[in-house]
């Protein structure tokens, strides 16, 4: 049943107040699945801490404090990264002294050229890798020997380790057919 009491209508009662439109946020940045830092493909989806060890030369500890430096969130993903973080990362990776990261961190310390402690990446991390490789077996030392050898340098032992011939298998011992068989 109706209750005709409650229907009619109230003067004293206020009509509801007209409901503010909603604010607009800025558009979010959209994720990039790739984003180039030093002419590297870094993938967008990982935390900016993991994405930065795909750069040659660059580990955990190293982008950890490359991104302590630049103010970065470790957990941020690569791909929400503006031009403005790509650069102040980018720089602290080519100038970590300048930065102010601690020596030890450097991949390159007192260099046999120029004595100066370095942080080397990409490609020239490879070049000056090969040309070290070439002075050890220029000036005829040990471990040089063993880079052309193909053996291990550092001492390991070699009865059951580094037993693969180059480009030919792996090397073993060859079993005896069993008899009646040739």
């Amino acid at each position: 049943m109706i209750n005709m009491a409650e229907h009619k209508e109230h003067k004293d009662v206020k009509a509801p107040a007209p409901v503010a439109a909603p604010v607009q946020k800025a558009p979010a940045p959209e994720l990039r699945h790739l984003v180039r830092i030093l002419n590297n493909d870094v993938k967008g989806e990982k935390h900016v801490l993991y994405a930065l060890t795909k750069i040659k030369g660059v580990s955990v500890m190293f982008a950890n404090a490359v991104l302590k430096k630049a103010g970065i969130p470790t957990t941020k993903k690569a791909g929400y990264l503006n031009e403005k973080e790509v650069a102040m990362i980018e720089n602290l990776v080519q100038k970590p002294r300048n930065a102010g990261i601690p020596l030890w961190m450097l991949n390159r310390r007192k260099d046999v050229e120029t004595g100066e402690d370095l942080h080397l990446i990409t490609s020239t991390l490879d070049f000056t890798q090969e040309m070290d490789l070439k002075r050890l077996k220029k000036t005829k030392s040990y471990k040089g020997f063993r880079h052309q050898w193909g053996q291990p340098v550092r001492g390991q032992k070699t009865k059951s380790n580094f037993r693969v011939n180059k480009g030919k298998g792996s090397l073993g011992v060859k079993k005896k057919a069993p008899a009646g068989r040739k």
